[in-house]
């Protein structure tokens, strides 16, 4: 048997909506089992700071190929690090 959903109210505010379900049962109003998966693709990943110890020349030389393209040379550094991790060269 299903159960009867309740409809969920209008909100004038997010304030009001946050406060009314810190205090509500979603299962009351939503049907868990027929929610879908999203992808949602433009949000902005979480980064780590990490720190990496390369030669002077090798710095140098990403520099150089960083400059050439007119990108930053740490977005130089992820995008080849993310080709490599994708099988790319």
């Amino acid at each position: 048997m299903s159960k009867h959903l309740k409809t969920i109210p209008q909100f004038t505010t997010e304030t009001e909506e946050q406060q009314f379900w810190e205090t509500h049962d979603s299962t009351d109003y939503l049907d868990w089992n027929k929610a879908q998966s999203v992808v949602l693709t433009n949000l902005k990943p979480t980064t780590k700071t990490i720190s990496l110890r390369l030669p002077q020349h090798l710095l140098d030389s990403i520099k150089a190929a960083a400059n050439a393209r007119d990108v930053p040379y740490q977005s130089l550094i992820k995008i080849w690090l993310q080709e490599k991790a994708q099988g790319q060269s």
